[in-house]
């Protein structure tokens, strides 16, 4: 398990999740994000999307969008459709 939020220190592509059976993300409230206390206790588990520094955060949807991407092509797309057979 891991835990998105803008205090980490991690950046979330510095993790391997090609080799993961179950991965789980937990993010927060678009308003508060996760709790400091949960994220002290996970520190070593917790990860974070590159921002301008004067930014608060991202759109969580978009942020659940970006981490799932990145976890997916770490895992080549597995059980994903490759290539499109729109023109065939």
């Amino acid at each position: 398990m891991f835990f998105a939020s803008t205090k980490a220190k991690e950046c979330y592509t510095e993790v391997d999740y090609s080799k993961m059976e179950d991965i789980f993300i937990m993010f927060g409230k678009e308003t508060k994000g996760l709790p400091e206390s949960l994220l002290k206790k996970y520190i070593e588990k917790t990860i974070r999307i590159p921002m301008k520094e004067n930014l608060r955060s991202l759109n969580l949807s978009n942020s659940v969008a970006i981490i799932t991407y990145e976890i997916l092509r770490q895992r080549k797309f597995n059980d994903l459709e490759q290539i499109s057979e729109y023109f065939n």
